[in-house]
């Protein structure tokens, strides 16, 4: 759920009622969220627990494509084997998204395959400002890495590149440091329910903080 009011809307208690007509809306469904750093207690108030930090790192595109490590254009994968490796990610179905997500304008999308079974897939979009990969997806560290490289190498040298992890994958955050990402933002997975039991050791990279 995304909560936004233009800035000159703002301190009327519009948001708030977004909020409380988001959450009726809801009503009896396990509801995540990116919580920032200053809403937090507020999340909590509303019945919200921590799950986990997600941390925003910051580096630079360009490189060089790894070679010989299975990487393939996305669209080589049928959209049903895509849509199976995706599903563990997330709790509900969402084919639809997936389809667009993939496919969206100014973005490149790749899988990496071992004998021929896909084991992880990554995207990277253009935004305002630079580029985020998101989601990067894999089995092991060293195709997530691969798939890392591979999308960064796709755009201009020295673009702001940026990725979303999951701070529990400690992997993950070592991977982004060791490429020189800067960590330069924060927000708090939340869950008004139960904690579901994600994959997060294979996340190395969310989709979106405004999506999941």
């Amino acid at each position: 759920m995304i909560v936004i009011v233009s800035p000159e809307a703002r301190g009327r208690g519009y948001g708030l009622q977004i909020w409380h007509a988001g959450l009726a809306y809801l009503a009896g469904r396990n509801i995540g969220l990116d919580g920032v750093v200053d809403q937090q207690d507020n999340y909590k108030k509303s019945g919200f627990k921590l799950a986990y930090r997600n941390v925003r790192f910051q580096g630079v595109g360009g490189g060089d494509c790894p070679r010989g490590r299975g990487i393939v254009d996305l669209t080589s994968i049928p959209f049903s084997v895509l849509e199976d490796y995706d599903h563990p990610f997330h709790p509900d179905q969402r084919s639809a998204f997936l389809k667009a997500w993939v496919s969206q304008p100014e973005s490149q999308a790749l899988g990496i395959r071992d004998s021929d079974k896909l084991c992880g897939y990554g995207v990277i979009r253009r935004c305002r400002n630079g580029y985020k990969v998101g989601p990067l997806f894999a089995d092991t560290a060293d195709m997530a890495e691969s798939l890392f490289l591979a999308l960064k190498s796709s755009i201009g040298m020295g673009q702001p590149v940026f990725l979303d992890v999951p701070e529990v994958n400690d992997v993950a955050v070592e991977m982004a440091e060791r490429h020189g990402m800067q960590a330069v933002f924060e927000t708090a997975r939340m869950y008004n329910r139960e904690i579901p039991d994600m994959p997060t050791r294979r996340i190395f990279g969310v989709t979106s903080f405004e999506v999941g």
